[in-house]
């Protein structure tokens, strides 16, 4: 999809030189995927504690994989 953005020259820039990323395209969509991963966790951590799913770790680090 196409948009027209008004984004501030030296925050895109910045952001490209940090993180390596060499299109304006690709560092907005890093971005905005960082944006979902972080809310999406954020999401999640209200449930910690709450779950019980009963698990013994120990077991599951043990099992062999059967693929």
């Amino acid at each position: 999809m196409r948009t027209t953005l008004n984004l501030p020259e030296e925050l895109l820039t910045e952001a490209m030189r940090i993180t390596h990323i060499e299109t304006k395209t690709k560092v907005i969509i890093t971005a905005l995927e960082e944006l979902i991963r972080k809310y999406t966790i954020s999401g999640l951590k209200k449930y910690k504690g709450k779950i019980d799913l009963n698990i013994d770790m120990d077991s599951v680090r043990n099992r062999e994989c059967r693929f």
